[in-house]
């Protein structure tokens, strides 16, 4: 018995691992069989509406794999509803134009918003954007304030810009010292 029960399953996998995956059916009841992974699953839950903290990192991923407008759609509606590390990647995607134009006003804000939510990396950004003036009015004190916060938060950087006398090329050299000038 245990010989036919070894023979029909090793004549039968050979097939089954060349099945094709149930088709996606859409109607008025619902998606059977929809996609649970990818672009398609994303864009899905975009639509609806669903907003939480997997679907959220998702669109981390999605930022990283170049799709930017999606990336952008998805972290956005993330932030808005509170979640601090989306605040933070909106940033980074307003301050390179990333899906969309370069916006060192709209990168602060998202910074501030993020650091007075309680997220060490927020205000680390938001220390550094008062340090230099980017995005937002020059307060280098203020600025600093925000920087100890986030060394006290645990976060390396932060402390490794107070070893550093508040040097901002201690941490971030030269490469975009011509984005960070004071606009006003």
């Amino acid at each position: 018995m245990r010989k036919l029960t070894l023979i029909l399953c090793m004549a039968l996998l050979p097939g089954m691992a060349q099945a094709e995956p149930p088709k996606t059916v859409e109607d008025d009841l619902g998606i059977l069989n929809p996609q649970d992974t990818g672009r398609e699953m994303l864009t899905r839950k975009i639509e609806m509406g669903v907003i939480d903290s997997v679907t959220c990192s998702l669109g981390i991923n999605v930022t990283k794999a170049d799709n930017h407008e999606l990336a952008r759609k998805l972290v956005r509606r993330c932030a808005e509803a509170g979640y601090t590390k989306a605040m933070t990647w909106m940033s980074q995607l307003e301050n390179n134009g990333l899906g969309g134009e370069y916006n060192p006003d709209a990168s602060a804000e998202w910074d501030r918003r993020a650091a007075e939510a309680g997220d060490p990396v927020g205000r680390f950004n938001h220390g550094l954007n008062l340090m230099r003036g980017h995005g937002i009015a020059q307060d280098d004190a203020l600025g600093r304030q925000f920087v100890d916060q986030a060394a006290r938060d645990g976060l390396e950087i932060a402390k490794r810009l107070q070893g550093a006398d508040y040097d901002l090329d201690e941490v971030t050299p030269d490469a975009d010292n011509w984005r960070y000038q004071p606009l006003f």
